[in-house]
């Protein structure tokens, strides 16, 4: 074959393989009215990856289920993979039936980690779903079921997990209680006070009670929320829990930064669970939750098990006493 016909067969295969690429690509942008550029490898348009308002009416009674919400909320049952970065590591997280609890523990489970996971016994249901994937993930699971607004029962909890996983050395403190209310007025004592027992109680009497046990490079985490700083109006108590919890981040991060011992938080702005649909929101708030942040949708528990995983691993050996937000676009920090 001479020169000259190699070079025409070479344009030839390289005009074939464009006009491939391009007919690939063109129906995506033109779409959404872009130019079209091609999507590089493993990229995902993070504004389309998950349902948008408006949803569908629903309500269940308090503390709800993932499992009978519609649409779901991936917690990474099928996503989330794992790379061996907490191997070894014993895990406790509250409020680990759903929502960032549940993520966190699957994540921590494919990456290695013994997890122990406590919930409402009227969340029961969800939970064996936990426990199984937990298991399927090749690790132990421990189910701790109970009320943490009792200090007995906190400190029951944590010796518990401490005996059934052999030690403790990573503790979530997630779980929480949000009920809407339309104004101070509405607020009556009782629900004040079952909210500030399950959102600021809760995790000073687990906190006690964990500390003995957690060696230099263990690691606490705590759910706060972008409540914490751009508050709504109509979750005075909840909100005002979430201040409360990101204060006590920074000041225990302060105090047991000496001992090894890193304390951070992780403050997501509407992201789609239970509470929402258990009294957390408004059936209006509902229908649109998540449209105003910039994205136009609400996050998925899933979208912060990233998050989870990386204050607990030690390679963040730096990282204490800061709240990392996941919020869509919308607020700080």
């Amino acid at each position: 074959m001479n020169e000259e016909n190699k070079m025409s067969r070479r344009k030839v295969i390289g005009g074939i393989g464009a006009g491939l690429a391009t007919a690939a690509v063109a129906p995506v942008f033109a779409a959404n009215g872009l130019t079209a550029q091609p999507l590089a490898e493993g990229l995902s348009d993070p504004t389309t990856k998950y349902p948008k308002p408006p949803f569908k009416s629903q309500s269940q009674p308090w503390p709800g289920l993932a499992s009978q919400m519609d649409p779901k909320p991936d917690h990474g049952e099928t996503s989330y993979k794992g790379s061996g970065r907490l191997a070894g590591r014993k895990a406790l997280i509250t409020g680990g039936d759903s929502g960032m609890g549940r993520a966190a523990a699957i994540a921590y489970a494919r990456e290695g980690a013994d997890v122990a996971i406590n919930y409402l016994p009227a969340e029961e249901a969800d939970a064996k779903e936990v426990v199984a994937l937990i298991k399927a993930a090749g690790r132990k699971a421990v189910a701790l079921p109970g009320d943490i607004r009792e200090e007995a029962f906190c400190q029951k909890m944590v010796a518990e997990a401490v005996r059934q996983l052999g030690g403790l050395d990573i503790l979530v403190s997630n779980a929480a209680r949000q009920q809407t209310r339309p104004t101070i007025m509405d607020v009556t004592s009782a629900d004040f006070d079952a909210t500030m027992k399950t959102n600021i109680y809760a995790p000073f009497w687990i906190i006690k009670a964990a500390l003995p046990h957690l060696k230099p490079g263990s690691a606490i985490i705590g759910t706060t929320s972008e409540q914490a700083y751009d508050p709504s109006a109509e979750l005075y108590d909840y909100a005002q829990t979430k201040a409360a919890t990101t204060n006590y981040v920074k000041s225990l991060a302060k105090q047991l930064a000496p001992k090894g011992i890193r304390v951070n938080g992780v403050a997501p702005g509407p992201i789609w669970t239970p509470l929402q649909v258990s009294g957390g929101a408004t059936q209006e708030k509902l229908k649109s939750f998540g449209g105003q942040t910039p994205m136009g949708r609400p996050g998925q528990p899933v979208e912060l098990a990233s998050i989870y995983v990386q204050l607990a691993a030690s390679d963040a050996s730096y990282a204490t006493g800061q709240v990392y937000g996941s919020s869509g676009g919308a607020g700080q920090p």
